[in-house]
């Protein structure tokens, strides 16, 4: 049976029985059915009451949890990190050489380069062992002390990696103008035999440890190992090296990779800056240089201010258990239907990205505990703390990826906001159409792309891969590009792929995309004007309970208000017995009196609105009481009219 039909059903009257009883029971009849129906008053608010105490309480310690997760990752970056790399990276790499001006660590480009750095910048960089007027102020105990803050810890490393003669095939007519070939550094090309004066370690080959990570350089992936010597800690003993590694070839064709590697310490901001210097020797000739500066706080709990990061940490433990015994009863309650929602998906995300970051910290802390003291000790020997950087480097990014998603997670809770309601259904409802658009994109985008490897690949320096050619042509797209470049590099079909990349992309495709989102956020704007908005809403809640404290606030106001108005009820009501009204006619009367107050100060207010928002449950159910009253007693004045109606009568015949 329908709505309606049920509807016709209840406002059938049924048989009268010694006088009004038909009526009462079909009174009774009809309101049990209703709070059937829609539950009772008192149901349905503490229904809605719930979910509203449930929201504010979820908001509320996410929002302490991730004012948490904040401070955790802020306590982890200080200032002087980049002061310090600035510093650092600005005297290795941008001192020239001395009368050469446009020789430094960034512009090498031959062997007889690299040599003048090493023993020009390098070199006067890394030791600093007296004052700016030649006096020693405090005792160095036997150390550099750069820019006279920074102590080197240890002495610095040098090593480089080779490649087998013969590694390649040499084509059978040019074997008599060169018959030896060095290919590109792999771990199966790897020269492992010692050569040259084959006395030192720096002739021999050492193995590369295990726990040591891989190096990924511009033109190969570099695994450790391989021709080591490290410096001394006197300045001339390390020139006079230099000079006796120069003259005896240690840098042969065979190489493809020398690392500098070297560690810092600056007590005053508690900051390790590990320092690495690369020098890539691609099967082409040349070097490609590159470098990384990482500063990092390796000793974690020293202030009161890091105690307190302590204390935060083990905050963020006791969330990551809350949260996680909270999702765990869900997908237990749900099940499958768990898995449907993409807020779920992502809360499921952000507990392994915690997850992820807790473990990393534990080893990284782990590490730290078991190699830095024996690290620091070893003042002779080359420190390595590049491998616990690495690590830490690493747990920097999970957390930096995890405070990203904790943040989006907001929107879950605003997402009741009307406005944030009509976003997130926008981009439900346009998601097939966006699919459909994406991969028409990318089959031209991608076709763009290889056009322009192919074209472009040897001449420019943005599409020398194919990576990079789809790097270039989303820059393009933004508006950063070099025409001049791509013009220069194919005269006549340089300008033609760039003015139709620019037409079928930019002004075609892009364009596209953005009328699919705008005509449907159109659609799901006129959709709410006429249909349901969110059933509550954040501010809105908010906005009550910050009423209700005011209300309970001025308690004693509101109370004297509410004796006034029940002073005139009852003075109605006394004056309603004196006419000949029955108690249940004036209790009536006052509930009819209460709906329309309410309901004509919603739905007859003279302030215009702009947009129509259609009732809600609650509302539909104070709308269905109001009719099946005003029924009740249309009904009870039908009666009422009829007897009257057969007195007149009577009295007429």
């Amino acid at each position: 049976m329908s709505y309606g039909a049920r509807r016709e059903t209840i406002a059938q009257p049924l048989p009268a029985r010694g006088g009004g009883t038909g009526v009462v029971v079909q009174n009774k009849v009809r309101k049990n059915f209703v709070l059937y129906l829609i539950g009772t008053p008192k149901q349905l608010h503490y229904r809605k009451e719930g979910e509203v105490s449930t929201t504010l309480q979820e908001l509320l310690l996410y929002f302490i949890f991730l004012i948490n997760l904040c401070i955790l990752t802020f306590g982890m970056v200080n200032p002087h990190m980049y002061y310090l790399n600035k510093v650092m990276s600005s005297l290795f790499l941008d001192t020239s050489v001395p009368g050469e001006e446009r020789t430094n660590f960034k512009s090498i480009r031959s062997i007889t380069d690299f040599w003048k750095f090493m023993e020009g910048p390098f070199l006067e960089g890394l030791y600093w062992d007296s004052w700016y007027n030649n006096e020693n102020l405090y005792d160095l105990k036997n150390t550099s002390r750069i820019y006279y803050e920074n102590i080197l810890l240890g002495v610095p490393r040098v090593r480089q990696l080779k490649v087998r003669n013969n590694t390649c095939k040499v084509y059978s007519s040019v074997q008599s103008l060169m018959n030896e070939c060095y290919n590109k550094y792999t771990s199966e090309n790897e020269d492992l035999t010692d050569f040259g004066l084959k006395v030192d370690t720096e002739w021999k080959y050492s193995a590369p440890s295990k726990n040591s990570p891989w190096h990924w350089g511009f033109v190969g992936v570099y695994r450790n190992g391989g021709y080591i010597f490290t410096l001394s800690k006197s300045k001339s003993e390390t020139l006079n090296k230099f000079i006796n590694l120069r003259m005896n070839s240690w840098i042969t064709r065979g190489t493809r990779v020398i690392f500098i590697d070297f560690s810092l310490y600056n007590a005053n901001v508690n900051l390790f800056c590990i320092i690495r210097l690369v020098a890539e020797f691609p099967a082409t000739g040349g070097i490609l240089t590159s470098w990384q500066f990482y500063s990092v706080k390796l000793l974690r709990y020293v202030s009161y201010y890091d105690y307190f990061i302590a204390a935060c940490e083990i905050a963020f433990c006791i969330f990551l258990f809350v949260f996680t015994t909270q999702e765990l009863q869900k997908i237990k309650e749900f099940k499958s239907a768990y898995f449907r929602s993409i807020w779920n998906w992502l809360e499921l995300l952000l507990l392994v990205l915690c997850f992820v970051a807790v473990f990393f910290n534990l080893y990284c802390n782990i590490q730290i505990f078991l190699l830095l003291g024996q690290l620091l000790k070893n003042t002779e020997k080359y420190s390595d703390f590049y491998f616990l950087a690495y690590w830490y480097i690493y747990y920097n990014n999970v957390i930096a990826i995890t405070i990203f998603f904790a943040w989006i997670k907001i929107f879950k809770f605003i997402s009741f906001n009307k406005t944030m309601s009509q976003l997130s259904t926008t981009l439900s409802r346009c998601i097939k159409d966006i699919v459909g658009f994406a991969i028409m994109f990318f089959i031209i985008f991608f076709a763009y792309a290889q056009l322009g490897f192919l074209l472009f690949g040897s001449q420019v320096d943005d599409f020398s891969t194919f990576q990079n050619s789809i790097y270039a042509q989303f820059r393009i797209v933004l508006g950063d590009f070099n025409f001049a470049g791509i013009q220069q590099a194919n005269f006549i079909l340089g300008p033609i792929y760039f003015i139709t990349f620019i037409f079928f992309v930019f002004f075609v495709l892009l364009n596209m995309f953005l009328a699919i989102i705008n005509d449907t956020y159109s659609e799901v704007k006129a959709d709410y004007s006429i249909g349901r908005s969110p059933d509550f809403e954040v501010g809105k809640m908010i906005k009550e309970r910050y009423k209700n404290a005011i209300e309970k606030l001025k308690l004693k106001k509101s109370q004297k208000a509410e004796d006034k108005k029940s002073m005139k009820r009852k003075d109605l009501a006394e004056q309603a017995r004196r006419e000949g009204f029955d108690e249940k006619e004036i209790q009536s009367a006052e509930q009819m009196k209460k709906w329309k107050e309410r309901l004509e100060k919603k739905y007859y207010s003279t302030e215009i609105q702009d947009d129509y928002q259609p009732v809600t449950q609650q509302e539909f159910r104070d709308l269905f009481l109001y009719a099946v009253e005003l029924e009740k007693e249309l009904h009870y004045v039908s009666l009422k009219l009829n007897r009257v109606m057969r007195k007149v009568s009577a009295l007429q015949y």
